[in-house]
């Protein structure tokens, strides 16, 4: 481990963490359904479901039995980020996020609906539409195109028919490949830079008035919420972290030490990031992650064993906000962010190799609650894993080869 230090150890403070995450709650939903066809009252909990891109159209199962509910033909490449309501799934096409109603929700009185499954014609418009965040009560949307960013109450998606909610879209000083987050306060936190350059962040009020800015973080990438809404974004040298007011730059140990991506639960202040020390590395597959301990403002990166490399698409936090790693060797890893150790290890999938291009088809992990579902391009499969036991539960064994995905609850 490279441990990089600004005040007490980094175990002291993480012994003092909450670990304990909570259980995900849907949000319920209006009884007007966006699908096509009757809903049916199942009388239970929410069942939950898969959405999956393959060349051509978009699949969505059962997220318990993965039986197939609909095969929606859909031109392109396509990226899949829930929505946050529990029931819809925006997709990323050329004119923007468009909305997909997976056809599941809990109504007013707790009983789990479902209909038809629908790509609807609902579209936030988004040119090179991006990034989604959702956070609190809000769902923030970053068009690389413009710069701009959108924001919506994210339940009020569940109502919506023939028209989209009401949003408000701030405006970016340069367009850039970018991302957003809105705190529970109001206070906006978005990253500033231009098409040739992303080089930190800046803050806004609720009033949308600048607050606070930083310029040290070339290449800025993704963004987290831990606990106590600390928010931290990537950079190629480290990582920024915005804690009540306050950024601060935590350098990585190596000159180069580039994350891009954060993984994170709202009830621990351990954020886990990918981490690349190699800036001459080829393909996507990466051999290190960082933990950042918001509390301490320190990171410590970890070195895994061979044959545990994942990209970007593999790492997730379990139900007790520990680190899953669906690694190259095909197996799913489980690691404590309090010691960076790596526990249990589950086989589920065969292994395999980098991508040649980071949109290629190659395994993917989502968990929610206690599942972790698992993609496995090689095969056309998609596997349900429970958590609890490490056991594959259920597969299915596709018509297509499956690419990103996205699970909503119900």
């Amino acid at each position: 481990m490279r441990t990089q230090h600004r005040s007490t150890a980094f175990a002291a403070v993480i012994a003092a963490s909450a670990l304990l995450l909570t259980g995900c709650a849907s949000t319920d939903a209006a009884p007007g359904a966006t699908g096509t066809g009757s809903a049916a009252d199942t009388g239970t909990s929410a069942l939950p479901r898969v959405a999956l891109t393959y060349d051509g159209g978009l699949y969505v199962l059962d997220g318990d039995t993965l039986e197939l509910e609909a095969d929606l033909p859909l031109a392109g490449f396509n990226r899949l980020n829930t929505a946050g309501d529990g029931r819809h799934v925006l997709v990323t096409t050329a004119d923007g996020f468009r909305v997909l109603d997976t056809g599941t929700w809990t109504d007013a009185s707790g009983d789990a609906q479902t209909a038809d499954p629908a790509l609807t014609d609902l579209v936030f418009e988004a040119p090179a539409a991006g990034h989604v965040v959702r956070h609190g009560d809000k769902t923030i949307l970053y068009a690389d195109g413009t710069g701009d960013t959108t924001i919506f109450e994210t339940a009020a998606l569940l109502d919506a028919t023939d028209d989209l909610p009401a949003t408000e879209v701030i405006p970016a000083e340069a367009a850039h490949h970018g991302v957003s987050i809105e705190l529970e306060d109001g206070t906006l936190l978005s990253t500033v830079g231009t098409s040739e350059a992303r080089t930190g962040i800046r803050v806004l009020n609720a009033e949308r008035e600048e607050t606070a800015r930083n310029a040290e973080c070339p290449s800025v990438h993704g963004e987290g919420a831990a606990a106590n809404e600390v928010a931290v974004f990537g950079c190629s040298d480290g990582v920024l972290v915005y804690d009540d007011g306050e950024i601060t730059k935590i350098a990585a140990p190596d000159a180069y030490g580039r994350t891009g991506n954060m993984y994170v639960s709202e009830t621990s202040t351990i954020a886990v990031g990918d981490y690349n020390s190699d800036p001459d590395s080829e393909g996507y597959l990466l051999s290190e992650l960082v933990l950042v301990d918001t509390v301490a403002k320190t990171s410590t990166v970890i070195d895994l064993p061979t044959g545990v490399e994942y990209t970007w698409r593999d790492v997730a936090r379990g139900p007790n906000d520990e680190a899953l790693i669906l690694a190259s060797d095909g197996a799913l890893h489980v690691l404590d962010p309090a010691t960076g150790e790596l526990g249990d290890s589950y086989p589920v999938i065969g292994a395999w190799e980098s991508p040649v291009e980071w949109q290629d088809a190659h395994p993917a992990l989502v968990v929610v609650g206690d599942t972790a579902y698992v993609t496995e391009p090689a095969t056309n499969s998609l596997h349900a894993v429970d958590l609890t036991t490490g056991a594959v539960v259920s597969s299915v064994k596709l018509s297509a080869t499956p690419n990103e995905i996205a699970v909503v609850t119900g």
